[in-house]
């Protein structure tokens, strides 16, 4: 799920940015030091809409870096348990397979699969119905439940199933040959 917080940074800027565009400076380092971080308490930093304030800095002795206190918005993204999501399946094995979801991966076990499905190995492996009809495979997409998630200081780690109504996969990618 998105949402659209604020949250709070101290940045520390070298001497050779003070000057008429400073905070520009601070703006433009605070983008590229929070977009595309994960902070576990609130998730994977997607994109930094507004900064809100800037504080007044404080010199760090014997340096000459300054640290400012910065005030922004953000829109985060992090999965919940009993979250439906669309994911692309990254690698498939006799266990189970790996999704990505944006920046989150998603392990869905053998076990939280349909039981018409079986593991097929060979040159592409992957799950199949009995008929032939429905294959999971590198690069399908499927729609998946979150049933776990743990979160670590930096990572998010999500545990999903198909084996509930509607879930399964949305698009085969053999199915457009």
């Amino acid at each position: 799920m998105f949402f659209h917080m604020v949250l709070e940074r101290n940045m520390q800027l070298h001497p050779r940015y003070f000057g008429p565009h400073l905070h520009e400076k601070l703006t433009t380092k605070l983008v590229k030091d929070v977009e595309g971080t994960c902070s576990g308490k609130h998730g994977f930093v997607v994109a930094v809409t507004k900064v809100e304030s800037i504080g007044k800095g404080l010199i760090r002795e014997g340096t000459g870096f300054v640290t400012f206190p910065v005030k922004y918005q953000c829109v985060v993204f992090r999965p919940f348990r009993g979250e439906i999501l669309e994911a692309v399946v990254t690698l498939v094995n006799k266990m189970g397979f790996f999704a990505e979801a944006g920046p989150v991966n998603i392990f869905v076990s053998n076990h939280l699969i349909p039981d018409d499905m079986e593991f097929q190995s060979g040159d592409i492996p992957n799950y199949t119905t009995s008929d032939g009809s429905v294959k999971i495979q590198k690069d399908s997409e499927v729609r998946l439940k979150i049933i776990g998630v743990r979160v670590d200081a930096a990572e998010i780690f999500c545990i999903g199933t198909i084996k509930d109504d509607f879930l399964g996969v949305i698009n085969d990618p053999d199915a457009t040959a």
